[in-house]
């Protein structure tokens, strides 16, 4: 019988640390997200993301505002990595997403991170911006687990991703939590400095789907396998959740779990994009959920508070089984 989480396996059979030295490796001439900067980043130098050979974290803690699921009642055991591979004009943790703050870690002190939080009886350990660190994530699993890692990861992703090295997480992650931002490139590069986001964003969660399929649960609400695919919908209809949701209904499946994000403000930059610029209206993310509706994705959350980053743990509607 297989262990879980999976990286238990791969641990035992090799597999972890073959991913690991591989991709760490491969930062001599980084390619690790689509940006393929080719950068030598074992040598000091910097790409996109400003990161170089060790990870920076920003803070870590025990989450009670992810999905209900994740968060469950003893919070979800989040880490905050400094630097993304995109560069979101709105995003609201732009003071260490984009500024850097935050401090290196080595890899035994980012598995110490992990084991405090499992210590502090986190459910999962929840790597928030994870892309552009997942070699320096891998190199401290591999510590972590003989020390007595079993909790399972969570790979909380903008989703601007390569499918390739989502491929080789296969068995070491069970839970993808990711965002599908946007369903339109000249959106994506205005916005995120991203001008191709919706194609490897779509190949990348096909990945992830062939990898765990729809989100299963245990018997308390956690979720224990799966993906969930976050949306944050944009004013003025920016986000282009029409084309976001039928992708997800055609290609993966209309059982997919959704998380239908109604806390966008203008944070950042904003205040220089007119068209998003303001809050969300609530009629706005009306639309967004009558397009769930339509192509019939009723697994999920929605922001039952309009606005709020909290939860509320409702389901869109209850798809019968």
């Amino acid at each position: 019988m297989a262990d879980y989480p999976g990286y238990l396996n791969a641990y035992k059979s090799g597999q972890l640390k073959k991913m690991a030295d591989s991709l760490f490796l491969s930062l001599e001439l980084c390619q690790i997200c689509p940006r393929r900067c080719k950068v030598n980043r074992l040598d000091g130098k910097l790409g996109f993301c400003k990161t170089a050979s060790l990870p920076k974290i920003f803070s870590f803690m025990a989450h009670y505002g992810e999905e209900p699921p994740i968060s469950g009642t003893r919070g979800s055991g989040t880490i905050f990595f400094s630097h993304c591979n995109m560069g979101c004009v709105y995003c609201q943790n732009y003071e260490f997403s984009q500024m850097g703050k935050g401090k290196d870690y080595s890899f035994q002190e980012l598995a110490q991170v992990m084991l405090d939080l499992q210590a502090q009886g986190c459910h999962n350990i929840n790597l928030v911006t994870p892309t552009h660190v997942l070699p320096q994530i891998l190199k401290g699993l591999e510590l972590a687990i003989p020390e007595g890692l079993k909790i399972p990861l969570v790979y909380n992703t903008s989703g601007y991703e390569l499918a390739e090295v989502i491929k080789s997480l296969s068995g070491i992650v069970d839970i993808y939590l990711a965002d599908s931002r946007y369903g339109d490139n000249l959106i994506s590069k205005q916005l995120s400095k991203a001008p191709d986001y919706a194609k490897y964003n779509q190949e990348a969660l096909i990945e992830m789907h062939r990898q765990v399929g729809i989100a299963e649960f245990t018997a308390d609400g956690l979720i224990r396998k799966g993906l969930i695919i976050r949306h944050l919908v944009l004013p003025n209809r920016l986000s282009h959740t029409d084309r976001i949701m039928q992708f997800i209904a055609e290609e993966l499946s209309d059982d997919t779990y959704i998380s239908l994000m109604s806390q966008y403000l203008p944070y950042h930059l904003a205040s220089s994009y007119p068209k998003i610029n303001r809050r969300l209206k609530k009629e706005e993310y009306q639309e967004a959920k009558e397009i769930l509706e339509r192509y019939h994705l009723l697994n999920g959350w929605i922001q039952e508070s309009y606005g709020q980053e909290r939860f509320a743990g409702v389901n869109i509607k209850p798809k019968p089984r």
